[in-house]
């Protein structure tokens, strides 16, 4: 009996998938149970329309991606603090000030879990921070860190 899987069904397939399997098995578990449904053209058309979507959709948002990496790559956020001795602020600069900084610049919201600091930023300079927006895409930008006036 072939069946298409409209949920993952462990040690048989992910849901989408066409299958082959035994006719008691189809009949008494799969489709009682709602997991998978006769393969019919119908039901195989919407499936395929399903998966086109699905792709449409994620190419649409790789697209995304690759546009904010592009405008991330190179940027220079500033970001000002007060200064105590030494040049060591009153606080920290954490990825939360850095995602914040970033979207009032490019308009851009950037989730902080995104920004990958080792740890939060104690001292005026300039730091290179990395933005993982995928495991492909992971602009550097750059933080500087200065004293705040007043």
């Amino acid at each position: 009996m072939r069946v298409v899987l409209l949920q993952d069904v462990s040690g048989l397939g992910k849901a989408g998938e066409v299958k082959d399997v035994a006719n008691g098995y189809g009949r008494n578990f799969l489709l009682p149970r709602k997991l998978a449904e006769f393969a019919t053209t119908a039901v195989l058309k919407r499936v395929e329309a399903q998966h086109q979507a699905q792709a449409r959709r994620q190419s649409h948002a790789e697209a995304e991606i690759v546009s904010l990496a592009q405008t991330l790559e190179g940027l220079e956020v500033a970001v000002k603090a007060r200064v105590g001795a030494m040049d060591r602020l009153y606080g920290a600069i954490t990825s939360g000030d850095i995602a914040e900084e970033i979207h009032r610049i490019t308009g851009q919201d950037i989730d902080k879990r995104k920004i990958e600091l080792e740890e939060p930023i104690r001292q005026l300079g300039e730091y290179e921070v990395s933005v993982r927006l995928s495991k492909e895409f992971v602009p550097k930008i750059k933080v500087i860190v200065e004293e705040e006036k007043g």
